[in-house]
């Protein structure tokens, strides 16, 4: 199965739990200071919210999140075979989890993870991701603050929302 992936930065963490808890007829799947996650069967989406938006709120980033290394694997192969730029995670910790994950950037500057979680960790990151604006291929020949991804295809030229692309 592949499952739909939103994450969103808010100002208030405890508002937002209450009104998309209301909004989806559910609590959360995990919650929490910083950060909490609904898994829907119902639209099927991992829905996240944080408030690690350092100033940028609203959409973060969009994704796919999949059960298994051959989903995964097929994504990023038709991404190749596409010549996206493909920055490569590989097993990275972020988001409260230990996930196979790589990134695509839209033709707007939108950034898509396709990733496989593979269990979950008790804090958000290895790392405190510092706040960088970057650019796709800035990002894709330095890493984003929280790993160091390998790139392949050709670069865009857009720029990316923020460095918490290569997280979550």
């Amino acid at each position: 199965m592949k499952r739909f992936h939103v994450h969103v930065h808010v100002d208030d963490l405890a508002r937002n739990v209450a009104f998309y808890s209301a909004m989806f007829g559910t609590q959360p799947a995990r919650v929490e200071p910083d950060y909490a996650k609904w898994m829907l069967d119902e639209p099927a989406v991992n829905f996240a919210i944080s408030t690690r938006g350092h100033g940028h709120l609203g959409v973060d980033h969009l994704g796919i999140q999949v059960d298994n290394e051959e989903d995964l694997s097929a994504m990023k192969a038709q991404a190749q075979a596409a010549d996206m730029a493909l920055i490569d995670e590989g097993a990275t910790s972020c988001c409260y989890a230990r996930s196979d994950k790589h990134w695509i950037v839209d033709p707007q500057g939108l950034p898509w993870e396709h990733f496989r979680t593979l269990g979950t960790i008790p804090v958000f990151s290895g790392g405190e991701p510092e706040h960088v604006e970057a650019s796709a291929p800035e990002m894709a020949a330095t890493g984003s603050a929280c790993c160091a991804p390998r790139t392949t295809g050709k670069p865009i030229g857009i720029p990316v929302k923020s460095a918490s692309t290569g997280c979550c």
